[in-house]
């Protein structure tokens, strides 16, 4: 990452808390040159000791960040950009909103001409950098993009995509996450069931999807394709398998993941 790039987080909740953590974890990143900021702040208090700024004050916490990420909820975001827009420079902040349905015209509107500004949804597993990070921009340099991907590449993984994905984006990988656990939970729940203790159950099943992802992502296999070499003639696997899809597992799944969508849709 650019050497003394500040970051600002406005409205520093739990998303903003895992890419907190997932930043102090960098070794490309010291917590001198990050601020955040929340309403009634003593709950952040504890970041001072590595060296975080942390403030009730948005503009104060914006006029000498580099990049300036919007944590708020989107019905926040525009009282907080008419909040810190006379501190902000359009040759000098990069800002970024992480809120869901918030549109880069949107930010356009509430910003001086030309700013620089970005979308970006992460995951809250940006708190052990292992997140995905979905973005599009609007009025970016390079070094702009560049920045702004090594800041968010220090909490896991970025795609860049068109914007009109980033509905569909914030469903598969944001809140995507909340399925793969609920997934999990039920198998854990599963293996409870056949003779296995919690902690025990809950370990085989962290691990087997643990493996199932390295497995696609390093072998670069499809999921169906990894399935048939489990699957044999007549075996357990198999039958459980056609028990989950009679009861309509996949299609649970793809309608889940539908139903998400639409509510974003509506706004």
């Amino acid at each position: 990452m650019q050497e003394n790039v500040k970051i600002a987080i406005i409205g520093c909740g739990n998303l903003g808390l895992s890419i907190v953590n997932g930043l102090l974890d960098s070794p490309d990143f010291t917590g001198k040159n990050l601020v955040v900021t929340k309403r009634h702040p003593e709950s952040l208090f504890y970041l001072q000791s590595q060296g975080i700024t942390v403030l009730a004050d948005n503009k104060e916490a914006a006029k000498d960040a580099d990049l300036v990420v919007l944590g708020v909820k989107p019905y926040n975001v525009s009282a907080v950009l008419k909040e810190i827009k006379p501190v902000l420079s359009k040759d000098k902040q990069i800002v970024v909103s992480l809120a869901t349905g918030i549109t880069l015209d949107f930010m356009a509107d509430h910003l001086e001409a030309g700013t620089s500004a970005f979308r970006v949804m992460p995951n809250i597993a940006a708190d052990i950098q292992a997140s995905v990070t979905c973005l599009c921009g609007a009025n970016f340099s390079e070094d702009d993009e560049i920045m702004v991907k090594k800041v968010f590449g220090c909490i896991g993984i970025c795609i860049t995509i068109e914007e009109h994905l980033m509905e569909a984006a914030t469903v598969l990988g944001a809140s995507g996450i909340a399925f793969v656990l609920r997934f999990m939970r039920a198998m854990t729940q599963g293996g409870i069931q056949i003779g296995f203790d919690a902690k025990t159950a809950n370990k085989i099943v962290t691990q087997t999807v643990m493996g199932a992802a390295e497995l696609i992502q390093k072998k670069g296999l499809h999921p169906e394709a990894a399935i048939d070499k489990v699957t044999t003639p007549k075996g357990c696997t198999i039958e459980g398998l056609n028990e989950m899809e009679h009861h309509g597992f996949s299609a649970a799944m793809v309608r889940g993941v539908l139903a998400s969508y639409r509510l974003i849709e509506k706004g």
